[in-house]
């Protein structure tokens, strides 16, 4: 360490120790979801019971009318039909309109919103917008989203394989249980700005696929391949054969993360929830588990930002 920094990180319990599990590298955690199932989990943004995990939509892209069923919406979850999302903000629909992967079902715009979408990207678009004003959009909403006048019903993305991941240059972002929507959105818009692979979370412990998480990854959401993982210990173990090296990122790390340290390595770097930080069988299977170099009174960062000093840290120079 250098000038008085010491290791820190974001929210966890300091840490000692850590070691290599013997586990065969070649398993995979990645298990493929049928499209004609629906599963339920638990989510912690949503008071009112349990929300339906959305599914798949295969076929071609196109402007189409909603299914009649509904699903309930919580506070961070606008009323959608079933296997359906609504997106909204000027980046998140500009990118779904852009991303040829996306199913979009309706397109409502207020009158300034289409002028600032056309400006952005030039129509015309794949579906023709309703004109909508505000008071519509914040009771389809809720009056606390942030819609800017733009809102999209789309189907979700079809989920990415990690081969697909590992195709891409960049490192990998892994992250064990980060439940907060708007944290992994704003991860996605890191690892969009410093050329990261794709964003790995677990499938159980992470939130789905919701206009939360889309607008504060402001676009990332359509570039950046994000994979959920049924078991993340065995997922890193799957990411050290593919010759990625383990970095798990804690306030308790050995050492400060160091760019140029890793200049000549591929990385996964992986961050923890916050307050609890890495759980023991994750940190256990890290290659080595680094801080990041703090010299204020601020010991740890919220998991995004910490998670894009670290991305900043990897992509330096010598």
């Amino acid at each position: 360490m250098h000038g008085g920094a010491r290791p820190g990180g974001f929210g966890g319990p300091r840490l000692t120790g850590q070691g290599g599990p013997s586990s065969d590298r070649s398993q995979s955690s990645f298990a493929p979801r049928s499209p004609d199932r629906l599963r339920t989990a638990p989510s912690d943004r949503d008071q009112q019971g349990q929300r339906p995990y959305q599914t798949r939509h295969d076929g071609p892209r196109h402007q189409g009318a909603a299914p009649p069923y509904g699903n309930r919406a919580g506070p961070h979850q606008p009323q959608a039909p079933r296997g359906t999302v609504w997106l909204y903000g000027h980046h998140a629909v500009a990118a779904a309109l852009a991303n040829p992967a996306r199913r979009l079902r309706r397109l409502l715009l207020t009158e300034d919103a289409e002028a600032v979408l056309a400006e952005r990207l030039p129509p015309p678009w794949s579906l023709p917008p309703e004109r909508a004003d505000r008071g519509r959009l914040d009771h389809l909403l809720g009056r606390e989203v942030v819609h800017q006048g733009a809102a999209v019903l789309a189907d979700p993305l079809p989920p990415p394989s990690l081969a697909h991941a590992l195709d891409r240059p960049g490192p990998l972002i892994v992250l064990d249980q980060v439940t907060d929507p708007r944290n992994v959105g704003a991860i996605l818009r890191s690892a969009a700005a410093f050329g990261a692979a794709g964003v790995i979370t677990q499938d159980r412990n992470a939130p789905e696929e919701t206009g939360a998480l889309a607008k504060a990854a402001s676009g990332a959401l359509e570039t950046v391949p994000l994979l959920r993982a049924v078991n993340i210990a065995r997922t890193l173990i799957v990411l050290k054969a593919s010759n990625l090296w383990v970095l798990g990122l804690d306030v308790g790390g050995t050492a400060p993360l160091s760019g140029p340290a890793f200049a000549g390595r591929r990385v996964a770097l992986v961050l923890g929830a916050e307050g609890t930080g890495l759980r023991r069988l994750t940190r256990e299977t890290c290659d080595e588990v680094v801080g990041l170099a703090t010299r204020g009174v601020m010991e740890s960062l919220n998991v995004s930002a910490a998670a894009a000093v670290a991305l900043y840290e990897l992509t330096r120079s010598a």
